[in-house]
């Protein structure tokens, strides 16, 4: 008899466990992004505390850049002497183009009297000897000059490659958020050293948050991107809270069964896992147990 009820027992607990009224069990997680220095120096100013909402791109601490500007100053003052040094081609060939301009006047003039007989030939040939002696100074001393401006030009050019770089160092020297979040922790304080690669803080999208769910073989056939399914927040007691999610990820590899979860079907060792994307009303933790039904 007593072994009858105990057969019964089982049987009942069974049934039960099966007669849940949810289709998963998961729990709500969020994109966490762990905010780190790109820079190295001193922290000036780091004033957020844990739970400050951020903005994306928005300044929350600086590092020292005081180098950095300084080394900025003297390459911007080498660059403004170096193109300072660039040779004005025109003013610096401005006499042997005059001199040419001359020179082709007197040739016409002596080819003119060479045709009436009051030249000679040999005034003639000096004459135009000239003439193609300061052509050919003319073209050297502009050849000279533009390869003297083309080294300039590439030596600003590096310059200003280096000011870029200095630009883009000191940039990072300011801490940002690259989304829109709440701090969840906070890993430095102002006065510390920064240097490049360690954490400063963790930052969460609390906002748009989901659950990860975890569904059996058979129920993935009524499960697909872009449906939307009841989400119901667990606080614990009586408090529960249904939302509104939408199926944005299944996996495609199955793994045995989170011990902290149950499946509807407790006979399942493989599951898949599925997030579910919920907007946060504000009273969504992560961490909190959530169930979806379909």
């Amino acid at each position: 008899m007593k072994r009858l009820i105990y057969i019964l027992s089982i049987l009942c607990l069974v049934s039960c466990s099966n007669n849940t009224n949810y289709d998963a069990q998961g729990s709500f997680e969020a994109t966490e992004i762990i905010v780190s220095s790109e820079a190295t120096g001193k922290i000036l100013n780091f004033d957020i505390t844990e739970g400050d909402i951020i903005k994306a791109d928005s300044t929350v601490g600086v590092i020292d850049s005081l180098q950095l500007h300084l080394q900025r100053k003297q390459l911007s003052a080498q660059l403004s002497a170096l193109l300072s040094s660039r040779p004005d081609k025109e003013k610096q060939v401005a006499s042997l183009r005059e001199q040419i301009t001359t020179q082709k006047r007197e040739f016409q003039r002596i080819e003119n009297m060479l045709r009436e007989g009051a030249a000679t030939q040999k005034q003639y040939d000096d004459v135009k000897a000239q003439i193609t002696i300061l052509e050919n100074q003319l073209s050297a001393t502009l050849s000279t000059l533009d390869n003297n401006t083309a080294s300039i030009n590439d030596n600003a050019v590096a310059l200003e490659a280096q000011i870029a770089a200095l630009d883009d160092r000191i940039a990072k020297c300011l801490i940002n958020s690259s989304v829109n979040g709440t701090v969840l922790s906070k890993y430095a304080e102002a006065g510390e050293l920064a240097t490049i690669g360690k954490p400063l803080m963790k930052v969460a999208d609390l906002e748009n948050i989901y659950l990860r769910a975890y569904f059996t073989s058979d129920q993935l056939s009524k499960v697909n991107l872009g449906n939307d399914v009841t989400v119901t927040a667990d606080f614990g007691g009586n408090e529960r809270y249904n939302y509104v999610g939408k199926v944005t990820w299944i996996s495609s590899e199955s793994e045995f069964t989170p011990k902290n979860i149950q499946t509807k079907d407790s006979r399942a060792n493989l599951v898949y896992a599925v997030k579910i994307a919920v907007k946060n009303d504000g009273r969504i933790k992560i961490g909190l147990a959530g169930e979806v039904k379909l």
